[in-house]
């Protein structure tokens, strides 16, 4: 039996909650949607694991009648919400036949100002005391030890201000201890001397997007392996970090709730609040997607006066659509924001939806192609791109650009990330990953050896019949023997150097951004290259006249973008000639 079809009376918080949802009663974004459908059909279709109501009660109570609020109205009852009691029932509500939960690791996202630093707060009292565990470790993890402590001092004053946990609950110099099971809550950051050897009943990360590398959520992970259900919950807001631990669980959130992984995901429950399109942000009726607690917990003036501020103060837009809206931004002062990066068509029959756009490079036909390179220091990121234009059915050009990158790195960089276990990667991004996707390339040795870049454009021509007429080049990092190699494959008029000033960038760089944002460029989400062109940051001279520059982080590389914007000079340097060959 289907779901849909249980959508009976409501008798608890989880069947009012997520059947509503199923049954378009109450407003949700496609992700709780997908996750609301799986919950109530795994409720009512058990399998391996089943859902019993007494268990889920259990946890919900304990919170709601010895929890108290710690912030404003002091000391008063803990109410949870529908939306938190009806996630904690599922948390807790799903167990197999020996009563053991069923979920290990919750990821919860949602606008700030929802409540969930204090809702988390209560969840760890609960499993200190309420959880059937000896000696229960429960640690609130954060990349700052101020972070951590945040969530670690609401639990505290939960317990100062409820005599009934005063009774089991102390405060001792470094954790809040129970004496009845030798449970413990501590703050801990990646600035504790150690994180290592850790027993971990219950984990919470407190703001999930603002940590920068994966190491202190891997500890965290691997620490529950000696418990006998132990659990995982990570909270946050979106963030301004980008390629982090908090865009890795959320490609996986994300994967997992359109059936795309594999075996091993039924321990993992996320809950991602969002808009499900951009232009939903000043739209009153969809603001519950991204913020399930609005009205009650969240003021919706207050909302409403930032949205209103974010209309006239541009610099200002970005907070609210990342922190309210759950929408991917990179950071303020960057050239391009992450709409402007993210290319994006319109849904066929389905008007005003959008979905990020796509092409298949072996399907398009494309003849010729206009290349550009960025030979960056031997040890460094190296990157190459081709861009396509083509013809219509009815010969009119098509409008957009297609972008196909490339991009390489010595061996040696890439050996290093496997003898640490994949924790610390250069750069703090996934280039292990990258390089299995096929969207970069190892070279041996310790050296790029720009011969290889040669050989891309060759294989372009040679797999997929794509001829590069013209190829741009920064000249700092290319000599004179890899000019002759590209002329000798290409042409001698091929191979042309573009010079990194603003008398020859600032035309196509402006020109390139309106081509972002009217979504004329388009690159197949390749995320290497979106996280480059995330990275660069503008220098503007007193004309006004602009040249891309790196920020102050050597990690965060531009290789890509600079590959790109040699292409794209050279394509506006060239356009008719381009346009009468396709």
């Amino acid at each position: 039996m289907t779901a849909t079809a249980q959508l009976l009376t409501p008798t608890t918080a989880f069947e009012e909650y997520f059947g509503g949802i199923v049954a378009g009663e109450i407003v949700a974004c496609e992700k709780i949607k997908a996750i609301s459908a799986k919950l109530m059909d795994a409720r009512f279709n058990p399998g391996k694991y089943h859902y019993d109501p007494a268990i889920a009660q259990r946890h919900v109570d304990f919170i709601q009648n010895f929890c108290c609020v710690p912030r404003g109205r002091l000391g008063a009852p803990l109410k949870l919400e529908l939306f938190q009691e009806a996630i904690t029932m599922a948390i807790f509500g799903f167990v197999d036949d020996d009563g053991n939960r069923q979920y290990q690791e919750v990821m919860i996202v949602m606008g700030r100002k929802n409540g969930k630093t204090t809702w988390a707060a209560a969840l760890e009292l609960d499993l200190l005391i309420n959880d059937g565990e000896g000696a229960p470790s429960i640690y609130n993890v954060a990349t700052k030890h101020d972070q951590a402590m945040e969530m670690f001092t609401r639990a505290h004053t939960m317990v100062r201000f409820s005599p009934h946990l005063r009774k089991h609950v102390r405060k001792r110099m470094s954790d809040l201890f129970c004496h009845y099971n030798d449970g413990t809550i501590k703050a801990l950051s990646s600035q504790t001397s150690s994180m290592d050897g850790l027993d971990v009943h219950g984990g919470f990360i407190d703001e999930l997007a603002a940590i920068k590398n994966r190491d202190i959520y891997d500890l965290t992970k691997q620490g529950m392996s000696a418990r006998r259900q132990p659990l995982l919950v990570s909270i946050s807001t979106n963030g301004f970090v980008r390629d982090n631990i908090f865009d890795s669980q959320y490609e996986y959130a994300a994967s997992f709730l359109k059936g795309t992984l594999g075996q091993g995901t039924d321990r993992f429950l996320p809950f991602i609040y969002e808009l499900d399109d951009r232009e939903e942000w000043d739209k009153e009726e969809c603001w519950p997607k991204a913020n399930p607690g609005l009205g009650t917990i969240k003021r919706l003036d207050i909302l409403r006066d930032m949205v209103n501020k974010a209309k006239d103060d541009p610099a200002f837009k970005p907070s609210v659509m990342v922190k309210d809206f759950n929408l991917i931004e990179n950071v303020a002062s960057a050239w391009l924001t992450w709409s402007d990066i993210e290319t994006r068509e319109p849904v066929p029959h389905d008007k005003g939806k959008t979905r990020p756009a796509t092409f298949d490079l072996a399907e398009m036909g494309f003849d010729y192609a206009i290349g550009g390179i960025d030979a960056a220091d031997s040890v460094d990121l190296n990157a190459a791109v081709i861009l396509c234009r083509r013809r219509l059915y009815n010969g009119e050009l098509d409008p957009r650009i297609y972008v196909t990158p490339m991009f390489w790195l010595p061996e040696s960089v890439l050996e290093v990330a496997v003898a640490s276990g994949n924790r610390r990667e250069r750069d703090a991004v996934p280039y292990l990953l990258w390089e299995k996707r096929g969207l970069l390339r190892s070279v041996p040795g310790n050296k790029v050896d720009k011969q290889v870049m040669v050989d891309w454009f060759l294989e372009m021509r040679e797999e997929h019949g794509i001829y590069t007429t013209k190829i741009g080049y920064d000249p700092y990092h290319v000599d004179g023997s890899i000019q002759a190699q590209f002329k000798a494959a290409f042409g001698q008029n091929s191979f042309l150097p573009i010079r990194q000033g603003v008398k020859t960038l600032s035309g196509p760089m402006k020109e390139l951004k309106a081509d972002l944002k009217a979504n004329l460029i388009v690159h197949n989400q390749n995320p290497l290259l979106m996280w480059n062109m995330a990275n660069v940051e503008v220098k503007c001279d007193t004309n006004g006249e602009i040249q891309p520059q790196k920020g102050i982080d050597p990690r965060k590389r531009i290789d890509g973008l600079a590959a790109l914007l040699d292409a794209y000079t050279v394509l506006q340097d060239n356009r008719a000639d381009y346009e009468g060959l396709i």
